[in-house]
């Protein structure tokens, strides 16, 4: 047998994540290794902690990057947070609502779902009545921006209701940190974790987390250790927060955090909320193309994310030959669709560093030609222009 070194082809990256690596960002990886306590490496973690206070709009003191992806991130919310008997009432409108329970069902806590049809944000009124009929839920959880379906929830309404019943919150951010809205601190969001790999548009493998004082007294006041040694905020805090004294807890993943570092770097120099523009300038310009090839989206308009669309396949169409197509005759990678939605849709991401108008206008050309080749319901040759015209 005889194993070379692995040269990855060069793909365009417009699925729901991973976006792709600006330059910039892999040149940041490949740079020497140093240690994990080195006062150079400590130095960065401190610029990486404002930064992520910066891309989440936040001044806690709790924010930093959990070394695994985000998934740990929501596991590290849920260990910390949630004990045996915890009730968690969690908003599910998607896949990930259901990675949510199964963590509080997990660590022993009780969740109760609502249950919005996906394709649709998370009704508040749902919440209200759910949280009227157990008064004495202690955490709301739920799910910003979901990646199975492209829709966008008003977490800053959610949280509202979920304090007015005394109950903590925890949101998923993974799709929209970077790419919309979202201010931690003005919402009064309690616990939030991401993901480095999509808007933050950095390589997957680190998830950003932070919390509020009133989570961490939350922590503080647990019965019960935390399940998990890995996850314990409590204990890692001597290492992200230790200020020049950081106590050794695992070691980082340090050349990952050198991008992220980078990416973030770059995201304050574009600016937060022009990065938010940016995401909906060039959902735009895709919306036009695909609405004049005759394409319809999943969600409606005033819910639907910029980063993430939800796109109907039209009728006799296989998605999945679609996307085999475009993925070996064009090099470009988009998403299927998820659990209830297999089949139906494909997910097209507009992330970070992928969110711009090469990738738009070469998408909306193959898509255009594979789909005419197959004789599908479209109107051929319409979507470029269409995109063009929004741009102009």
């Amino acid at each position: 047998m005889s194993i070379q070194s692995f040269h990855p082809p060069v793909r365009t990256l417009l699925g729901p994540g991973p976006a792709e690596v600006h330059p910039r960002v892999l040149a940041a990886m490949s740079k020497p290794t140093i240690g994990h306590l080195d006062p150079a490496f400590v130095q960065m973690m401190d610029e990486l902690k404002s930064l992520l206070q910066y891309a989440l709009m936040t001044k806690n003191n709790m924010t930093m990057a959990v070394s695994a992806p985000g998934s740990a991130g929501m596991e590290a919310c849920f260990t910390n947070l949630i004990e045996p008997g915890t009730k968690v009432i969690i908003c599910e409108n998607g896949v990930f609502a259901g990675r949510m329970r199964e963590n509080v069902e997990r660590v022993g806590g009780v969740a109760i779902l609502i249950k919005d049809e996906w394709g649709k944000p998370i009704d508040p009124n749902k919440l209200k009545d759910a949280l009227k009929v157990h008064p004495d839920t202690q955490v709301v959880a739920f799910v910003h921006a979901e990646t199975s379906t492209g829709a966008l929830s008003d977490a800053k309404t959610l949280v509202e209701i979920a304090h007015e019943f005394g109950a903590l919150t925890i949101v998923d951010a993974v799709t929209s940190a970077g790419g919309c809205e979202l201010r931690v601190d003005e919402w009064n969001i309690d616990a939030i974790y991401s993901g480095s790999q999509k808007c933050l548009s950095s390589a997957a493998g680190l998830s950003p987390l932070s919390m509020n004082p009133a989570a961490i007294e939350r922590i503080s006041n647990r019965k019960h250790k935390v399940p998990s040694w890995f996850l314990d905020v409590g204990l890692v805090t001597a290492y992200w927060h230790g200020g020049k004294r950081r106590s050794y807890h695992h070691t980082a993943p340090i050349n990952n955090l050198y991008g992220l570092h980078e990416a973030l770097v770059m995201l304050h120099q574009e600016g937060l909320e022009n990065s938010w523009d940016r995401h909906r300038y060039h959902h735009l310009a895709l919306r036009a193309g695909l609405e004049a090839m005759g394409l319809k989206f999943l969600v409606k308009e005033p819910y639907r994310l910029p980063q993430l669309n939800a796109v109907l396949v039209p009728e006799q169409v296989d998605e999945a030959i679609v996307r085999q197509r475009l993925l070996n005759e064009y090099n470009i990678e988009i998403g299927a669709g998820l659990g209830d939605l297999s089949g139906k849709i494909w997910r097209i991401g507009l992330m970070g560093y992928s969110s711009n108008e090469k990738n738009v206008l070469f998408f909306l050309t193959a898509l255009d030609e594979i789909l005419a080749s197959m004789k599908a319901p479209i109107f051929k040759g319409m979507a470029v222009d269409a995109a063009a015209r929004a741009y102009a």
